[in-house]
């Protein structure tokens, strides 16, 4: 079975004080749109599901306890199931983000 998740359709969500689209979600993964604002605060955090980003558009800094890389428009990172992040927003931004398996808290 194919998941299609039409823009119009696209469920709203919070994680931390950020808003953001539940798009696809399938047995396996589930894609996310987060709507990033200067002043969204992401603390260090894990979850035990990989997590892969795609920035769209503005600037963010991914932070890891081993150091810390800046991403702007269509640069990706991925980070491994059960490793600290944390996320400085830098300028507003768009990220598309992909999590195996899909996040329950998300749904």
């Amino acid at each position: 079975m194919i998941h299609v998740t039409l823009a119009s359709e696209a469920q709203k969500r919070n994680s931390f004080g950020v808003a953001f689209d539940l798009l696809a979600t399938g047995p396996q993964c589930m894609m996310t749109v987060m709507h990033y604002r200067v002043g969204n605060r992401i603390p260090f955090h894990s979850h035990p599901n990989e997590q892969i980003g795609y920035i769209l558009f503005g600037r963010t800094r991914v932070l890891t306890r081993d150091g810390a890389r800046e991403l702007g428009p269509g640069d990706t990172y991925a980070v491994p199931a059960g490793v600290e992040h944390s996320i400085e927003i830098l300028e507003d931004a768009d990220e598309v983000q992909v999590f195996t398996p899909p996040r329950p808290e998300f749904r």
